[in-house]
């Protein structure tokens, strides 16, 4: 999977799920994804929080981006008062805000090592315990292979014989290619997940930060289970 940055719910349900979770650290950056964003709740209302970075070409992997000087000495302390004055009467707050605050003031100024820190941790607070493998660390696996050769290549070096893709995927990849190689292919559909956001109307698919602020650890894994897979 792409290493995204405070991800949805439904990241966590797949790292849950499976038996080994591997995060790409030398796919490219895309400026247009999920990688260095996320929402979370702002007034009732879905609002971005985004990690700057500093210049580079846009071809560049994720392991090779860093901060920004503006995001370290003033933006995301920025972003932390957003989220404390947001969340600050949410129920799970004095729990969470100070494992947050932590994660954003993770002093690594690498992109990819900021956003695995931030879901290491996330994943301790939760309870989740499935092995994170950073794929560069898979020295059997063939790095010059793209798209589902990679992803083939990936689960055969660590001797899987099953992969499971978030739902989005169902249109990228083909379960008789994956078969023909020993491996079923599934698909992850996270369910409508929903709990009480204040006295708001629900915002759907904002950032695990709304999540945990909102729901005890108990809670939470309960969530974490409420997905879909489609064989």
């Amino acid at each position: 999977m792409q290493p995204y940055f405070m991800p949805y719910i439904g990241y966590f349900q797949l790292i849950n799920a499976v038996d080994k979770f591997v995060i790409y650290d030398e796919i490219e950056f895309s400026k247009r994804g999920w990688i260095h964003r996320n929402r979370f709740l702002m007034n009732g209302k879905p609002t971005y929080f985004t990690i700057g970075l500093k210049k580079a070409s846009d071809y560049l992997p994720v392991v090779q981006r860093e901060l920004s000087e503006q995001y370290l000495t003033k933006d995301r302390r920025k972003i932390l008062a957003q989220l404390q004055n947001n969340y600050r009467k949410a129920p799970q707050f004095n729990s969470v805000f100070p494992i947050i605050q932590a994660c954003l003031n993770h002093p690594s100024t690498n992109l990819f090592e900021y956003i695995f820190n931030a879901i290491k941790q996330i994943c301790v607070y939760i309870g989740v315990t499935t092995p994170l493998i950073v794929s560069s660390t898979v020295t059997a696996a063939d790095a010059s292979l793209k798209n589902k050769e990679r992803v083939i290549d990936l689960v055969k070096c660590l001797e899987g014989d099953t992969y499971i893709n978030p739902s989005g995927g169902v249109d990228l990849y083909d379960k008789a290619e994956f078969a023909n190689e020993g491996i079923d292919l599934q698909f992850m559909k996270a369910n409508n997940v929903e709990y009480p956001q204040f006295k708001h109307e629900f915002q759907p698919f904002l950032s695990i930060v709304d999540v945990l602020m909102f729901n005890s650890v108990e809670e939470v894994q309960n969530l974490l289970q409420e997905y879909t897979v489609i064989g």
